[in-house]
């Protein structure tokens, strides 16, 4: 969950998450219906992976990596907890993988960095972020790579959103509120899949 009295998005420890107060309409559609709107979002995903890197590995890799984080942001949405039991696995299967199918240190310097950067903030701020998020930025990371960045700013700014809301609808009070925060970081993160080199490129492209 994200306490909206902080800078960045945090989360809190499973045990101590409260319900999310963003309308029971927008969570419904975002995760009260795992029927036919998670369908068809992991089907289009899985789609637009293989119209983006073909027939690959790359492309079943990151169906892969867009099935789990589809799984995870449902589960968070519902229960606010990132399972260790999915996300662990996920992340050494994808790390592991894209070591094999393009060999370089980046997969790995991307899931350490991306998870010691929202470590920090845990050890900055423990009463309001957890490991699940965590955990989650592993796996990001070790998809990502060097573009993990460009996911992990996206999520905390679509984060961002619901903060205002909560803050706007129920004043000093919503410091004590919280969102879910995997499916911003997903949200970010599946952005990033897409779009995130060209994302990057412009950005310094100003400098």
């Amino acid at each position: 969950m994200t306490p909206i009295a902080t800078p960045l998005p945090p989360l809190e420890p499973a045990a101590a998450r409260e319900r999310s107060e963003l309308p029971r309409s927008a969570l419904h559609a975002l995760g009260r219906d795992p029927g036919r709107a998670h369908t068809l979002a992991t089907a289009a995903l899985v789609a637009g992976c293989f119209v983006k890197f073909g027939l690959s590995g790359e492309a079943f890799l990151a169906s892969f990596f867009c099935v789990v984080l589809v799984v995870l942001s449902a589960i968070d949405l519902e229960h606010r907890i990132v399972p260790n039991r999915i996300v662990v696995p996920a992340a050494a299967i994808v790390l592991v993988a894209q070591t094999a199918l393009n060999p370089s240190p980046e997969w790995t310097l991307g899931a350490l960095g991306a998870s010691g950067f929202l470590f920090l903030a845990a050890l900055a701020y423990p009463a309001g972020m957890g490991m699940g998020d965590v955990k989650l930025a592993l796996l990001l990371g070790a998809m990502l790579g060097r573009l993990v960045g460009v996911g992990l700013m996206l999520g905390m700014l679509a984060a961002l959103v619901p903060s205002v809301y909560l803050l706007a609808r129920h004043g000093s009070a919503a410091r004590k509120m919280g969102i879910p925060f995997a499916p911003f970081l997903a949200l970010g993160a599946l952005i990033a899949l897409f779009a995130g080199q060209t994302l990057l490129d412009a950005y310094l492209s100003h400098f």
